[in-house]
């Protein structure tokens, strides 16, 4: 069902809300699609004052009219506009995607100045400079393995797509804590908000650890700055 559904095109299941007019804008001139990207970009610019509902996470803007506060974690961030072009679910799914991803690198980037797989070539306990002792095979291990993850994952942004299934979700509950509606959305919301505080502090340990070369663990020994 997954491999039929991945590779099954449907223009109709795509992301971005272009399908109305899909047919119109491939026939129109070349001369008049600067007129349009011109309007889009208005569009974009403009979606932030469009919405009577104050933006939470920035205050001084309006939210966008797309997210009216239904969605769990909806806070009205969408300076750029995006949730305007591109379906909300779409949006949401990569949202929780790279959340997850965060969440393991943060662990990941701590966990390895400590615990090594067998050998030299895993023995740099300085998270950036490890990258560089990785084997070709090794990378290869790692390309299959996110290949095959995006593959079962495009499948499942199409069944979201098509409204048979909530964004992000993998039916991953082992210790069964979304008992109903309420304990989901609470899980749910702390995922996200653990998930944006990750995707923040990956980045700033991958700066901070190639600024100082040491691990985030090692600095915290004696707080040495970068600069």
């Amino acid at each position: 069902m997954l491999t039929q559904v991945a590779f099954s095109p449907n223009i109709y299941s795509s992301p971005f809300k272009l399908n109305s007019f899909y047919s119109r804008v491939i026939s129109r001139p070349l001369s008049s699609h600067r007129t349009t990207v011109v309007k889009t970009f208005r569009i974009i610019a403009g979606s932030s004052s469009t919405s009577g509902r104050q933006s939470r996470a920035i205050p001084f803007l309006k939210a966008p009219p797309s997210l009216d506060g239904s969605m769990v974690g909806d806070v009205g961030f969408d300076p750029l506009g995006f949730s305007s072009i591109i379906d909300l679910r779409y949006l949401r799914e990569s949202e929780l995607k790279h959340c997850r991803i965060a969440m393991l690198a943060v662990v990941g980037f701590i966990v390895q100045e400590f615990i090594h797989l067998p050998g030299d070539v895993f023995s740099n306990p300085h998270p950036m400079q490890a990258i560089g002792q990785v084997p070709v095979a090794g990378w290869v291990q790692i390309f299959l393995l996110v290949a095959i993850l995006e593959m079962i994952d495009i499948a499942a942004i199409k069944e979201t797509l098509q409204g048979n299934r909530e964004p992000g979700y993998f039916g991953f509950d082992p210790l069964g804590l979304a008992k109903d509606k309420q304990a989901h959305d609470r899980y749910l919301l702390s995922e996200l908000k653990n998930g944006r505080l990750a995707m923040i502090a990956s980045i700033a340990f991958m700066v901070q650890s190639s600024r100082s070369n040491e691990g985030i663990i090692a600095q915290l020994t004696h707080f040495k700055l970068p600069f």
